[in-house]
């Protein structure tokens, strides 16, 4: 998604609007130009080009600093879990295993592709049933993974399909790769997937470049909170079997949100579903796997990218070679923790129960903010799983900005406004939603 700007509107003359008002009027691109006076002789001349920040951390940076002056914000940026007082959640169940880890579980070398326990252990929560975790290699989070999948599965100059709106950072990804983002939209509240429009995207990628690489964020879609119902995954998943005379077809499961669903036994359906799909081989299916939300680890930058049903020798080749060309190795430590939990029964139940908290906390939130909107006659924004819920609306970036007035921060997108109910306590809604139809009218 490449963000759209805003024109230069009023400040409170704090410091935080400001700096947050500074980004949202951004060039609308990854790469926003940075004015001469900041170029550097040393920089290769497409290097001076880039604006150096990401509105989601420096609008979340923002919102604290107006806290930090006394003020009583609503901080609907931030993608981390936060209690009630606005402190950072922390499964005690993964800190204490944290705490238990020896040296030799923290200091020496991963393997370059990750402990293969590790990718075993990291694989079976999505997929219990599985016994192997087939072509995979350990990386920095889920990003690191997506990343990968970026440096081996296209050409520069080639297409990436996802649905929009999706999280802002894809943009980034696939332009530090030479990659144009391709988009489909995803399904409006209560209208079904429109597989036409889909099927004809993917087919003219497939024509002009002879391979299709589909992102999909699904269940617990980021930013919307919403996933694909079974009939819309079964229609998709039936397309893309169709497509596979044109080319190679990779499907990537963009996984972060798992744990924290109104409903597990959709969760699990869905992960079957994929996991079917995959076991034909018709399409290569792989999944971005993390630990950030699942462990509240986000600093420890643990993840995957995994091709379970896939035994391509050279494919796990070049994703090694990329992980050893750019990052190396990953942290121990996390991997560490992870194999820990799996022989800690104890753990497991622990972490169960936080996180079965968490996502009555988050379906609380979700519900009252969406009683909320209605209250107000505006557009509803149901939820199934994750951090963030999706208002769709036009001028988004105006509209966030006049919500800064109010002490309201979100983040923009092109499709409307995302807000983390991760960080949204219930009795913040009828507020919010207040906010938002003033300065919708405005």
């Amino acid at each position: 998604m490449r963000d759209r700007g805003v024109a230069d509107g009023r400040s409170n003359g704090d410091l935080a609007t400001a700096t947050a008002t500074k980004i949202a009027a951004a060039v609308p691109s990854p790469h926003s130009l940075v004015p001469s006076l900041l170029a550097s002789p040393h920089l290769v001349p497409a290097r001076n080009a880039l604006d150096g920040t990401d509105l989601i951390f420096t609008l979340n940076s923002a919102a604290q600093a107006r806290a930090a002056l006394g003020e009583s914000v609503i901080n609907a940026t931030v993608g981390a879990l936060l209690d009630d007082n606005g402190r950072l959640v922390v499964h005690e169940s993964v800190m204490g295993l944290y705490r238990q880890l020896t040296p030799p579980e923290i200091v020496p070398y991963a393997p370059i592709t990750g402990d293969p326990a590790y990718l075993l252990a990291l694989t079976q929560r999505h997929w219990p049933q599985l016994t192997s975790s087939g072509i995979g290699v350990a990386t920095p989070g889920g990003t690191g993974a997506l990343a990968v999948s970026l440096r081996n599965l296209l050409e520069p100059g080639q297409r990436l399909l996802t649905a929009a709106p999706y999280w802002g950072p894809y943009a980034t990804l696939a332009a530090e790769n030479g990659i144009v983002m391709e988009t489909v939209p995803y399904p409006a509240v209560g209208a079904p997937l429109d597989i036409a429009a889909w099927r004809t995207t993917c087919e003219s990628i497939l024509s002009a470049q002879g391979r299709l690489l589909l992102w999909l964020n699904d269940p617990c879609h980021n930013p919307t909170g919403r996933s694909l119902t079974t009939t819309d995954r079964h229609a998709l998943l039936q397309m893309l079997r169709e497509l596979t005379p044109l080319g190679p077809v990779t499907l990537l499961l963009d996984f972060a949100y798992l744990d924290y669903a109104r409903n597990q036994h959709t969760v699990r359906a869905a992960l079957d579903d994929y996991a079917a799909f995959g076991a034909t081989g018709d399409v290569l299916v792989g999944a971005s796997l993390s630990l950030s939300k699942a462990f509240t680890l986000y600093g420890a930058r643990a993840g995957a990218l995994v091709f379970p049903w896939s035994t391509d020798l050279a494919l796990g080749a070049a994703l090694a070679t990329t992980c050893r060309g750019t990052f190396s190795t990953c942290a121990r430590a996390p991997m560490s923790v992870l194999l820990r939990m799996t022989r800690d029964q104890s753990a497991q139940r622990a972490l169960a129960d936080e996180h079965a908290h968490w996502s009555t906390t988050l379906t609380q939130r979700a519900d009252a903010l969406n009683m909320a909107l209605r209250a107000e006659g505006l557009r509803a924004a149901p939820w199934d799983g994750g951090f963030f819920v999706a208002i769709l609306l036009d001028d988004s970036f105006a509209v966030a900005e006049r919500l800064q007035a109010e002490n309201v921060f979100v983040v923009p997108m092109n499709e409307g406004l995302r807000v983390g109910v991760c960080g949204l306590k219930v009795s913040d809604a009828p507020r919010f939603a207040a906010a938002l139809r003033k300065c919708l009218v405005a």
